[in-house]
């Protein structure tokens, strides 16, 4: 009779227990202690102490159905869950271990009992492996011996691999050792295709059974690995209960037992959709809803809830994969949770915990999609957008940073991003996504340390009036108000007094916060007898504005009346900029082409920095023609418009909108001539008082990203009297005036050149002609052969090698080394005739004389070099040249 897998799970269980193994509830899904893991991956995570030692138990046997989750690192199934017949983020480990107990032979034996006399196993469609030898690690033969002695099977049933298949180890150190698998065939039977993958429909060779003999000690000792027996040798063993389920089943996909079947008709029942058992993309999407709804489940009843870092980001990437699949099924509502509650009754009784947990899991499954519904279809429609800037561009590439804001903003995993590209046929730049992560981690970091400030920063907010600091800025520098919050050191204070860095917080203020690219203003807040000089203003909730400083004269306290000042000129130049930034914008897509989008930009009073789209690098034509067009437009003197609307009506009416902003309903539509965009910032009245615009650089920050930093008004008129004042110097010290200094540069290069070849020419012609005869004149007899030790003006190391060779040509068999100095440092060049290399190896030779100079060389045989810094010491070391040889 056909069992159920809580029947086969059971079995297993009673199977060890009968041969006194002590049964274990399986283990959390979160290891307690044990930060190297996310999560259990394994049945002998909750034993890792145990084998290594740390730890005892009152019985040397165990016995475990341990819940595992493997979503990342070396066991990333995520994508492969659905489109897989054996793949799951959800799974669950039936184990036995031995902690120095039994080894080897009873482990073999268990298992082929359990399997083939327990479960009645067909043995014709079994193979075992073993450990076959590696990396001087011996060939397992006890264990193949006893598979064959056991089964009665030959080579072509028991199998030997190598160290990816049947060695584990735990890490790079401690306990390691062989191990053997045990494979069941679905389908037709052919042994001569074991190893090769499943089909789609689960036929071919499925690995269902592993154990591990742990009988080695793994140190390392100078960096390098070493084997020791262990003083007690242990078993763990790994059978993967939805796998065991489908071949006792007869099911070749694990989804078609009755562990997940339910689950994945629930998932088609939702859809109103008939489930095929096949591998079209409907019943595959079933399939993935299925499995990610055991996982949020087991989780949430952990007390793992969905959010933005390490288990809880794991969970809401699960979570928003299996909602988006219902969305391509055409669920239309949040079901989810429905699914979920299809797992408490399905596997409530063996995990009481999601009966306990019920309530829990069916409401933050709701809420998160919920939550994530709000978001998924402007996320998808934004992802239209970039697809259509893609095709206007030519590219298939998805930019990485894209891919970040989309997980950031819109909450979609990368590989939620990377699926919907492949289906629409583009690509995502995942390295670009990663650096964009890593820049995201690093913020995070340093939020990290003000994270003690956000509760005081809450509170402070609950003290504002109507729970918002209003923005009074845009038509005025200076306002009244009056102080509702002041913070210190992330603490509320009721006072503040002279020298106190602090935060003060008032119910209006003309200080805007920095967003949106732009920079926070600075002033001053003034009260009775205080002054409190603003350096900066921040925005660290929504709605609360904290202007920060140090109170520079008398002291503040909360309820004082206060006057607030920006800093009118800082503010203006800001303006200035910040309108600059959308006529560039305008201008670059004009230019460059629409794909030119931008991808974020820093506004402040010296100058502007704007990141947009592009492949490549901007020609000086191009840059020039966009000075040209955003300068035509500050000529003429257009009013800039600013209009509170719905966004709707923004869209309509054709306003740019950045893909990584965040938009309310109610928007800020800034016109100013034919640019029409959204924005919150401040900006100048009219184009005019933009004065000058100047783009001082161009570069790439990222793979698909350019950058442009320029100037306006007085910015500009200060960048260019810094290039004038440069250009003035340039000129003085090239004897000529500013004009001429492109002509006397080039003048000066051509001279260069000149002087170049000619000392060039004059280094050879010694080396070649009379110079020659002077140097072979040097040379001695020594052992029947020519030996010259000899210095040379010739600086080129090349020249250098060239004159030694003649040298050694022209006195027949010859050892010669030259030496010279070049940018204050001694050059050595020996050579040695071919018949003398074997005894006078040049590279040994050259070592002792460059040793004189303090440095070291080396070479071939017949040509060596060498250098060092002791110039004093040249003459020493060519003289030395005669002992040297005499020694070999």
């Amino acid at each position: 009779m056909t069992r159920t897998a809580a029947e086969l799970r059971r079995t297993f269980l009673d199977f060890f227990s009968a041969r006194d193994h002590e049964v274990v509830a399986s283990g959390p899904l979160v290891p307690p202690n044990d930060p190297s893991l996310l999560f259990a991956n394994a049945g002998m995570v909750q034993f890792k102490d145990v084998f290594t030692g740390r730890d005892q138990r009152p019985r040397r046997r165990a016995t475990s159905s341990q819940k595992c989750i493997r979503i990342s690192g070396k066991h990333n199934d995520l994508e492969a869950v659905g489109p897989s017949p054996r793949h799951h983020t959800f799974f669950e480990m039936l184990g036995n271990f031995s902690f120095g107990d039994y080894f080897k032979e009873e482990a073999i034996v268990f298992a082929w009992d359990l399997l083939v006399k327990e479960l009645g196993l067909d043995r014709d469609r079994l193979i075992c492996t073993y450990f076959a030898g590696a990396e001087g690690v011996p060939t397992d033969d006890f264990a193949r011996d006893l598979w064959k002695k056991l089964t009665g099977f030959g080579d072509d049933r028991v199998r030997g691999c190598g160290m990816a298949d049947n060695f584990w180890q735990m890490g790079e150190t401690g306990p390691c050792g062989p191990s053997s698998e045990i494979y069941y065939c679905f389908g037709p039977l052919d042994a001569s295709r074991f190893g090769e993958e499943q089909t789609p429909e689960g036929h071919g060779w499925m690995e269902i059974w592993n154990l591990v003999f742990m009988q080695f000690e793994r140190s390392l000792v100078g960096g390098e690995a070493r084997l020791a027996p262990l003083p007690a040798p242990s078993i763990d063993t790994g059978a993967g209960l939805e796998r065991l389920a489908s071949v006792v089943q007869g099911e070749t996909s694990n989804y078609h037992t009755d562990l997940l079947l339910a689950l994945v008709e629930r998932a088609a029942e939702l859809a109103g959709k008939r489930y095929g058992r096949s591998s079209s993309a409907d019943d595959t999407s079933c399939r993935v809803i299925a499995d990610h709804a055991r996982t949020t489940a087991f989780l949430i009843a952990e007390g793992i809830l969905p959010d933005r870092a390490e288990r809880a980001y794991v969970l809401r990437r699960v979570m928003r994969r299996a909602i988006r699949h219902g969305h391509r099924l055409g669920i239309e509502r949040p079901f989810l949770h429905e699914v979920t509650q299809a797992v408490v009754e399905l596997m409530g009784a063996d995990y009481p915990e999601l009966t306990r947990r019920r309530d829990l899991i069916l409401s933050v499954t709701e809420q998160e999609e919920v939550r994530f519904r709000a978001t998924i279809e402007r996320g998808l429609g934004l992802l239209d957008e970039r697809f259509a800037a893609l095709d206007a561009a030519g590219t298939r590439e998805l930019a990485g940073g894209d891919a970040f804001m989309l997980y950031d903003t819109y909450g979609f995993p990368v590989d939620l991003t990377r699926v919907i590209a492949e289906e629409r046929g583009y690509t995502v730049d995942e390295p670009g996504y990663e650096a964009a992560l890593e820049e995201a981690r690093r913020r995070s970091d340093f939020k990290g340390a003000e994270q003690a400030v956000e509760g005081a920063h809450r509170d402070a907010l609950a003290l504002v009036p109507g729970g918002e600091v209003r923005f009074s800025g845009y038509d005025r520098d200076h306002d009244t108000s009056a102080v509702v919050a002041l913070l210190v050191a992330g603490q509320l204070v009721e006072r503040i007094d002279e020298g106190a860095e602090a935060e003060v917080v008032v119910s209006r203020t003309p200080f805007y916060a920095e967003s949106g690219g732009q920079v926070g203003d600075s002033g001053e807040i003034t009260g009775p007898g205080a002054s409190f000089v603003v350096r900066d203003t921040q925005r660290p909730l929504a709605g609360l504005v904290v202007h920060r400083g140090v109170a520079a004269r008398g002291s503040l306290a909360l309820g004082d009346e206060v006057r607030l000042c920006i800093d009118a000129g800082r503010r203006e130049a800001t303006r200035r900029n910040h309108s600059a930034t959308h006529l560039l914008h305008l201008a670059l897509r004009g230019v460059v082409g629409e794909h030119a989008q931008q991808k974020g930009s820093l506004v402040g009073p010296d100058r502007l920095r704007f990141d947009f789209t592009s492949g490549r690098a901007l020609s000086a034509e191009e840059l020039g023609k966009i000075e040209d067009e955003v300068n035509r437009r500050i000529l003429l003197d257009s009013p800039v418009v600013t209009e509170v609307l719905d966004l709707a009506q923004a869209r309509e009416r054709g306003a740019v909108m950045i893909f990584e902003e965040k938009y309310g309903d109610v928007v800020r539509m800034l016109t100013m001539g034919d640019s029409v965009e959204l924005c919150g910032g401040t900006h100048a009245r009219s184009t005019g008082e933009l004065g000058l615009f100047k783009i001082t650089s161009e570069q790439g920050v990222a793979a698909g990203v350019r950058r442009i930093q320029a100037t306006t008004g007085l910015g500009s008129l200060a960048y260019v009297r810094e290039v004038e004042g440069r250009l003035a110097d340039a000129a003085a010290r090239a004897k000529t005036s500013p004009a001429l200094l492109g002509e006397k540069l080039e003048r000066m290069i051509l001279h260069e050149r000149a002087l170049e070849k000619k000392l060039d020419e004059l280094e050879r012609k010694v080396a070649a002609g009379g110079g020659l005869d002077a140097l072979l004149a040097g040379a001695r007899d020594q052992g029947g052969f020519k030996v010259l030790g000899a210095r040379t003006e010739v600086t080129d190391r090349s020249a250098l090698r060239e004159l030694a060779e003649q040298l050694r040509d022209k006195l027949g068999e010859s050892i010669v080394l030259l030496g010279s100095v070049a940018d204050d440092k001694a050059q050595l060049v020996l050579t040695v005739s071919k018949s003398l290399a074997g005894r006078f190896p040049a590279g040994q030779l050259i070592r002792p004389l460059a040793a004189h100079v303090g440095g070291s060389g080396g070479g071939r045989p017949d040509m060596a070099q060498a250098g060092g810094t002791e110039i004093a010491a040249l003459d020493r070391a060519l003289a030395a040249l005669h002992d040297e040889v005499a020694k070999l």
